[in-house]
């Protein structure tokens, strides 16, 4: 099968004359190929999480008390199957893809596999299944980017000797932006996303590539689901003149908040990295499964899942005050999730915990709905913000997700004044800090698997 398409491709390549030309288009093709697949498979993906995250909030509606038994279970099966399987499927994915995209070169062929792989794939998303259904405040849009780099690395390894070369490091970065353009149907943010914290090399290089794989990948997520938006057109009219005033506040409010999350988050993870025993980080998942149960059954059920209902429900219904106690359980429930060591990511549960601390601040301020709607808008973006240090990406994807483009400057100033604040807190994001942990680990098992070989080594020179 793979003569009989050689043959056909340089029947067909053997036509254009044009050297150049032939050579663009050829390495164009794996772009095509991948985003294509990255399109199908995040719609799959996305299907498969919001049915598990219905499913969950039926069987609570049924009996609450089943948590209980519903969390621990999935909570502990999630991480197992990463522990076991796929330690680098953990998490969101998007500090292992900017691990992988810094390790881009034929040298680090092996740790990449570790990263970005078929195996990958398949451990991340079950476990963010688990993880979802089992009510843990994760999100699909991280562990899409991860699936979605692993999908044009793959493709990049499939190509023939006689192809001509393509960039790993390029496939890669484009593939991060696809998955999170197809994930949002947010085709801006994903090409934003991938020059503010992706790419350290100049986007001219690879700015073709990269703009037909986000519309590629979009256009068949539209086709397979719609032209829809993640969120819907809140209304965000009547602005009052005192309105900045609310936004420079929930900006400062939420930036701090997200950069603190992400400070205890790296804190619970040192202190999990002194655990000796497999059964000390069995009981912290069970303890974090149990606490989040527990909320959700005393307090607030709103606390499980992605929060996209808390979204919807604070934009779009007249249901605007959320309580200081939800608000604040949302992040708990994201440090918790996050935390144990399951595939999950933090973009979602990130913008509903702004969504959730703006429209307790626009409670307190009393604003009107529409003043409310925008405030929430900018809690959203300034959340994100604090936790990824991207502020065009999050002003850029709560804008598409909304398609409110009459309130982009007022995204923007939340953003950078989040970006700002998040400076106290830390200089660097959560992902570059993770980032860094991911290479340590890395480089630490090549290490061992070194120390392994010369083991064996000695030991078969001691034998003759």
């Amino acid at each position: 099968m793979t003569q009989i398409i050689r043959k056909v491709l340089k029947q067909v390549f053997d036509g254009i004359r044009n050297e150049k030309l032939k050579l663009n288009i050829l390495q164009a093709i794996p772009f095509w190929i991948a985003s294509l697949a990255t399109g199908l498979i995040a719609v799959f993906y996305s299907s498969m999480f919001a049915f598990f995250e219905e499913q969950t909030f039926h069987i609570i509606q049924y009996k609450s008390w089943l948590i209980f038994i519903l969390a621990p279970t999935c909570f502990v099966l999630a991480w197992w199957l990463v522990h076991k399987y796929a330690p680098f499927a953990r998490g969101s994915g998007i500090p292992q893809v900017m691990a992988a995209i810094e390790l881009a070169n034929p040298k680090e062929d092996k740790k990449i596999g570790k990263l970005l792989s078929l195996k990958i794939i398949f451990v991340k998303a079950v476990s963010g299944f688990l993880m979802v259904l089992g009510g843990g405040v994760v999100g699909k849009e991280g562990p899409t980017i991860q699936i979605a780099g692993a999908v044009f690395r793959k493709v990049n390894e499939w190509l023939p000797a006689w192809w001509p070369k393509v960039s790993k490091r390029n496939m890669i970065m484009t593939g991060a932006a696809a998955g999170l353009a197809a994930a949002f149907n947010t085709p801006l943010g994903g090409i934003v996303f991938a020059v503010e914290e992706l790419t350290k090399t100049h986007i001219s290089y690879f700015k073709t590539a990269l703009f037909t794989a986000v519309i590629i990948a979009g256009l068949t997520a539209q086709a397979m689901l719609g032209p829809y938006l993640y969120l819907g057109y809140p209304q965000v009219t009547n602005l009052s003149g005192n309105i900045f005033l609310g936004i420079l506040v929930v900006a400062i409010v939420t930036g701090l908040a997200g950069s603190f999350m992400s400070k205890i988050i790296l804190r619970v993870f040192k202190w999990k990295s002194t655990f000796k025993f497999r059964y000390q980080h069995l009981v912290y998942v069970l303890a974090s499964a149990i606490i989040i149960a527990a909320i959700s059954f005393f307090i607030d059920s709103q606390i499980l899942g992605s929060g996209k209902r808390i979204m919807t429900t604070t934009l779009f219904t007249s249901e605007k005050d959320v309580s200081w106690y939800t608000a604040i359980s949302r992040v708990g429930g994201i440090i918790l999730s996050f935390t144990t060591g399951a595939a999950g990511g933090v973009f979602a549960p990130s913008l509903s915990a702004g969504a959730g601390i703006g429209s307790y601040l626009a409670g307190l301020m009393q604003f009107t709905a529409g003043n409310a709607n925008l405030l929430i808008l900018c809690s959203m973006v300034g959340f994100l913000t604090g936790v990824t240090r991207t502020p065009f990406t999050s002003a850029i994807l709560v804008l598409e997700m909304t398609d409110r483009h009459s309130v982009i400057f007022h995204l923007m100033i939340a953003a950078m004044v989040a970006s700002v604040v998040s400076l106290v807190i830390d200089k660097h994001s959560l992902y570059d800090h993770l980032k860094v942990q991911c290479l340590h680990e890395l480089h630490k098992e090549e290490m061992l698997e070194l120390r392994h070989k010369d083991v064996l080594t000695d030991h078969k020179e001691v034998e003759k």
